[in-house]
């Protein structure tokens, strides 16, 4: 049928407006298939972006809460993360990828997912949204267009998107960019995706789209998010001139606060991650996706693809998190997600403070000892609600987050979980050294995990999950990335580990010491600190962690914690490689870089060990190899 069914004269002259004959032929072909009621366009005007705030109470899918710009959105009780079961790739024929990645015929999954979609949006209204993933206008942008029956999905992309219908104008039809089509499915009584058996996220990597269908919580729904990353990924590898990554951006200020240094940052779930990206002092400009590119004077430079964040709210407190508590409980606009309200305030696990024994959660009504269906305790928040923020409602926020140049970096960290093999920070010896150990990040399972506690399972570049590519091919971009720099040691890739536990089974390190590890970090790019050399790469002298946690916390770093927690475990790094080979012997188009770092590794292991005839090596028996350069 004609757009004329479905779009109102102004709402059609705002699409025509765009001169884009691609995105005509997107809205009209989903708007027949799933043939709402209406449809509705939204433009980069406040008006518009109220349109849908005041749709998303309208209908129910958002409710307002005591403070001034608050709101609260439920998710089904089966809809509350993401479903990696049914997120699958559309594979062509022919074609294969890693046994990680889920997929499915792409003919097979194309003819499913459309049948599915055949009459999903009728009786409500669609919203068809447009956004600039990255700043507005440079060499980041990457256009996105979002049709969707969900009031809600649509506001939290407002706040977490960069608008970008203007961004469309000046496309000048070219049919470059990411499309998403999503529907909430039929509701059931409560106002919630009712056909959770239904619910399928399939990725069309050949036109470059996402079909969503049947949830409403935001890591399936919301197509910029995640589902926007494994596009990405896929487009990055394809050009091979830039990378998308699943990584923090943030200012790391010197020691005397004279000096502000951008670092990326990669670290699987339970890492470490959020805590660093928010270390008090520092700046952020992103907390999740990254895009980084070469500008014309050979600069590598990273950006956020967001402007907002969708965050675990699970344990902030004014405590560990005051910055984010603070914005969360004052007047702003905030969307939260599947936490306990009671007389219009939101309550959740770990946030400081009593929790009511009774009122509105995830499951409906609530009260203290309520179970579900399967005799299971019912949590008044659910582990896994979230909050939806703009980054500027953080005091912390960089003033570079929408500079169209991105942010020039110097580092890279690479997080994980590990209680008994590496040193709390390294850095390594050059730039292919560092692919390899972003390559070879483990995280290790805790009890907040289902399964065996301390199973360490393999997380590259803390990307596993959205990496739709061969992983040899993904890790062929990063090793020729540093080709395309006018200075090849514009970045140093570094490895934390905050999990190190002594012969007792405690922590070296508290939770704050991070800070003195990313201090280390910045001083050494900076060429303020010399690093002793070992087999797994360059660690900090015992003088400057005396002197640095002396500043910053006014605390004594004995040399005893030292020489225990920056020895080199040969056996267990040993251990480590085995892992990591085995993990990748099979894997197709692994670069003959990654297997030339692992075997130079071993080589440098086991020289060590013949050499001073020691499993543990501590860091004094290294300290004649003093490196003064970064690299």
């Amino acid at each position: 049928m004609p757009l004329e069914n479905y779009l109102d004269e102004v709402n059609l002259k705002k699409l025509q407006a765009l001169n884009n004959p691609k995105v005509l032929e997107v809205v009209e072909t989903y708007l027949d298939i799933c043939r709402p009621k209406k449809a509705t366009v939204i433009t980069d005007s406040e008006e518009d972006h109220k349109y849908v705030k005041e749709l998303a109470l309208k209908n129910g899918e958002e409710q307002k809460l005591k403070t001034e710009g608050h709101t609260v959105h439920f998710d089904g009780y089966h809809d509350q993360a993401r479903d990696k079961k049914n997120t699958r790739v559309l594979l062509p024929k022919g074609q294969k990828l890693s046994k990680h990645i889920n997929s499915i015929d792409r003919d097979e999954g194309l003819k499913e997912i459309m049948a599915l979609m055949e009459g999903i949006m009728h009786g409500k209204e669609a919203l068809i949204l447009f956004f600039s993933l990255g700043p507005q206008n440079s060499m980041f942008t990457l256009p996105a267009l979002q049709i969707t029956d969900s009031a809600y999905v649509a506001h939290s992309e407002t706040m977490l998107y960069r608008p970008g219908y203007e961004v469309f104008k000046k496309l000048n039809g070219s049919p470059d960019f990411f499309y998403f089509i999503h529907s909430a499915g039929e509701l059931d009584e409560n106002n919630v995706s009712k056909n959770i058996d239904k619910r399928r996220i399939y990725i069309d990597l050949v036109e470059n789209r996402v079909f969503s269908v049947n949830n409403q919580y935001a890591g399936n729904s919301l197509g910029l998010k995640k589902l926007a990353l494994r596009l990405a990924i896929n487009k990055a590898v394809s050009e091979g001139t830039w990378l998308t990554e699943h990584m923090f951006i943030g200012g790391v200020y010197s020691r005397d606060r004279k000096r502000k240094t951008y670092f990326l940052g990669a670290f699987p779930s339970m890492c470490g991650k959020t805590s660093t990206a928010m270390i008090p002092g520092n700046t952020i400009v992103g907390d999740d996706i990254a895009y980084i590119r070469v500008n014309k004077d050979g600069e590598a430079r990273a950006a956020n693809i967001e402007s907002g964040i969708f965050g675990i709210i699970k344990d902030v407190n004014p405590i560990d998190d005051p910055l984010i508590y603070k914005a969360l409980t004052t007047p702003r606009e905030v969307i939260f997600s599947n936490v306990l309200v009671k007389d219009g305030v939101p309550y959740w696990t770990g946030m400081g403070k009593d929790i009511p024994e009774d009122g509105i959660n995830f499951s409906g009504k609530w009260f203290k000892g309520k179970k579900d269906a399967n005799g299971n305790e019912i949590p008044p928040s659910h582990p896994n609600a979230r909050y939806t923020i703009r980054l500027s409602s953080l005091e912390n926020c960089d003033p570079a987050l929408h500079d169209p140049n991105g942010v020039y970096f110097r580092g890279i960290i690479y997080g994980g979980r590990d209680s008994d093999t590496s040193v709390p920070i390294f850095q390594s010896f050059n730039w292919n050294h560092g692919v390899f150990v972003g390559a070879s990040l483990e995280s290790e399972t805790t009890a907040a995990t289902l399964g065996k506690v301390g199973v360490r399972k393999l997380q590259p570049m803390a990307n596993l999950d959205f990496v739709v590519v061969p992983l040899g091919k993904y890790f062929q971009n990063h090793f020729n990335f540093v080709k395309h720099l006018k200075d090849p040691h514009q970045i140093q890739i570094f490895s934390t580990n905050y999990f190190l536990k002594d012969e007792n089974g405690k922590y070296y390190d508290d939770k704050v010491d991070k800070k003195v590890w990313l201090i280390w970090a910045e001083g050494r790019v900076n060429g303020e600190f010399d690093a002793i050399e070992t087999p797994i790469g360059y660690i900090p002298k015992y003088d400057d962690l005396k002197q640095l946690f002396r500043e910053v916390f006014n605390k004594d770093y004995s040399y005893e914690r030292y020489e225990k927690e920056f020895a080199i475990r040969i056996n267990k790094w040993l251990e480590k490689l085995e892992r990591i080979e085995n993990a990748y012997k099979d894997e197709p188009f692994m670069p003959d870089e990654f297997f030339n770092e692992l075997n130079a590794l071993r080589q440098r292991l086991l020289e060590a060990k013949e050499r001073f005839n020691m499993d543990i090596i501590p860091p004094s028996k290294f300290e004649g190899k003093l490196v003064h350069t970064a690299h």
